[in-house]
């Protein structure tokens, strides 16, 4: 399994952002999630869902602002953040997982990452 990130980018306050992360050798009954991290915290539960369709599952300070858009790219998973507040500044990743991961909203639940891609969101 292979998790690569991109576009991450410099954003001002309440712009939009697509993050995509392309994943290579998952199957149906794997799970994706979008952690992050900002500078001096613990990565964070962002979303998670499994790859072979289903809910998704928001962390409380992004629901409703981002989303898991249908990707149009195949073994391509997207981040849509909308309305995007300083504190969203972090190192999105993207992370996998061969199961539905008790705990999901734990970072040591997941068995592969991504490198990250940098999102910094000015005020």
């Amino acid at each position: 399994v292979q998790l690569v990130e991109s576009g991450g980018t410099l954003v001002q306050t309440g712009g939009s952002l697509r993050l995509s992360c392309v994943a290579s050798g998952l199957t149906s009954g794997y799970s994706v999630a979008w952690f992050r991290q900002a500078p001096g915290k613990e990565r964070e539960f962002v979303t998670a869902f499994r790859w072979g369709g289903g809910n998704h599952y928001f962390a409380d300070s992004v629901k409703g602002r981002f989303s898991i858009p249908r990707p149009n790219v195949k073994d391509t998973v997207y981040l849509e953040m909308k309305s995007l507040k300083p504190e969203d500044t972090a190192v999105y990743y993207c992370a996998a997982k061969s199961a539905w991961p008790i705990g999901y909203v734990s970072p040591s639940r997941w068995d592969y990452w991504g490198q990250g891609t940098l999102v910094t969101v000015s005020s």
